[in-house]
């Protein structure tokens, strides 16, 4: 990129502007990483942006104006430049007043994190790193240009952004930002559902969300915005010993990233694939058993139980993920798969019939590969014996799925017999019968199998002559 960047810095310096190459594409450099997009700072003004760099790119767009910011695109490239900013807060509202600076020193000290506060002259390849950035990014620790407090007091959003790198690049945050993070955390309140979720989106989608994760539940935050989360650290009774249900979370998310992608199973033709990062998946692993808490009992015995949990789980799950603005259709394959995660433990040794099997197809619908993953991963026994009895009957289970699945082509299973021919055999017009009878066909269907439009037709005519209202 260095001959792009020093062609755009040559053309401000003609134009007798400041140009410097700043943020993330500069901390990824250090890291051996690639930025998709450039971002840069410069004195110039939207307008004299435009002047000096739009007729030189393919595309320009003014989307970012009132904040200062045009976009180009040179050939595959993303480039957005920038004015120097000072913002000033309404720290009531977290709305920026957007004032424009006019020194490079002024933008960098305004940033999140001092790693993501360098930044390089253009054309001239000077390398400026007024708070350390770059003894930071060696240390692998966050800190923040300014005091940790005015940073999160100007923007609490940067609370999460903390977590998320911390997920992303593996690092640590410093003591004092650990520190203000507690202390600030119920500020996070006032920042819009949709912003929180991106940012918890983009932290489970890292490498490893567990840091990020761990973070934010220390600090408080998660209570603030996935209190369920933090609740699953169930006190441990001495008496009623039983698994920690947040710990336990964590390590089912870590073994359900780990299954991502292309996995071969013994027995089985087609490999299960799940490209990752799935935030589907991820998402159902860290909050299978949310209904832990709301569900536990200390039994007579001794022991503890928790019955229903999935059921009251999904519940819960689906009115988070809402509350959190996330869209209809991950809210419902997330509580989907925590609905359905403990159904193979109903398998036992293989006693399943091939109804019961069928049944476990359709249920989980397009939602299958996930669901293999997420059954897989909520082993964590420490019991080698029972891990490997666990993994081979999984193995035998996915085996007669497929086999199923290649019979009967139950991934579109329906009747044998469709809504006009069931009204033709049986001489009833379209209405609620139509559907008694469509819902019997299918549970013939799944119950044995395919039997065949003639034998079909013959046990429909039975069922609707030995109806009480017949």
């Amino acid at each position: 990129m260095l001959p792009l960047l020093q062609e755009l810095g040559g053309l401000f310096t003609v134009a007798g502007h400041e140009l410097a190459l700043v943020g993330g594409p500069v901390r990824d450099a250090f890291l051996g990483r690639t930025s998709a997009d450039l971002d840069f700072t410069t004195d110039a003004t939207p307008d004299e942006i435009l002047a000096v760099a739009g007729s030189w790119a393919d595309a320009h767009w003014d989307v970012g104006r009132a904040f200062g910011t045009i976009g180009l695109r040179l050939g595959a490239t993303i480039i957005e430049i920038t004015t120097y900013r000072t913002d000033s807060y309404d720290r009531a509202s977290r709305k920026p007043e957007v004032v424009f600076g006019t020194s490079l020193a002024e933008d960098l000290v305004r940033r999140d994190f001092t790693v993501n506060a360098m930044a390089i002259r253009l054309p001239s390849l000077e390398f400026v790193d007024q708070h350390s950035g770059i003894a930071d990014l060696a240390a692998r620790v966050i800190r923040t240009p300014a005091t940790p407090e005015e940073s999160f007091a100007d923007d609490p959003l940067r609370m999460m952004r903390a977590a998320r790198f911390a997920a992303q690049l593996g690092f640590a945050v410093a003591p004092e930002v650990r520190a203000a993070m507690v202390e600030r955390a119920s500020t996070l309140s006032m920042i819009s559902a949709e912003r929180v979720r991106d940012e918890l989106s983009k932290t489970l989608l890292s490498a490893s969300p567990r840091a990020g994760l761990t973070l934010l539940v220390e600090t408080g935050l998660a209570a603030e915005f996935l209190p369920e989360l933090p609740a699953l650290m169930l006190e441990i009774d001495e008496h009623h010993r039983h698994k920690d249900v947040y710990e336990h979370s964590l390590t089912v998310l870590e073994q359900a990233i780990g299954l991502e992608g292309r996995r071969r199973v013994t027995g089985v033709k087609t490999p299960v694939e799940v490209s990752g990062p799935d935030l589907v998946l991820r998402l159902a692993a860290l909050l299978h058993d949310v209904g832990k808490p709301a569900t536990r009992r200390f039994e007579p015995a001794g022991g503890v139980s928790f019955h229903h949990h999935e059921v009251v789980g999904a519940k819960l799950v689906a009115k988070r993920l809402r509350a959190l603005r996330f869209d209809k259709d991950t809210i419902k394959a997330v509580s989907r798969l925590v609905e359905l995660h403990l159904r193979f433990h109903g398998y036992g040794t293989g006693e399943w019939t091939d109804s019961a099997v069928r049944r476990y197809i359709t249920d989980a619908g397009p939602l299958l590969g996930r669901l293999h993953l997420l059954t897989r991963s909520d082993s964590t026994t420490r019991n080698a014996h029972k891990a490997a009895r666990l993994a081979r009957t999984y193995d035998e289970l996915e085996a007669r799925i497929e086999t199923l699945l290649e019979q009967e082509e139950l991934a579109a299973v329906r009747p044998e017999l469709d809504g006009d021919e069931i009204g033709e055999l049986l001489g009833i017009p379209p209405g609620r019968e139509i559907g008694q009878a469509y819902r019997f066909l299918l549970a013939l269907r799944l119950d044995e199998g395919l039997l065949g439009p003639d034998v079909a037709r013959e046990r429909l005519l039975a069922w609707w002559a030995e109806r009480p209202s017949a």
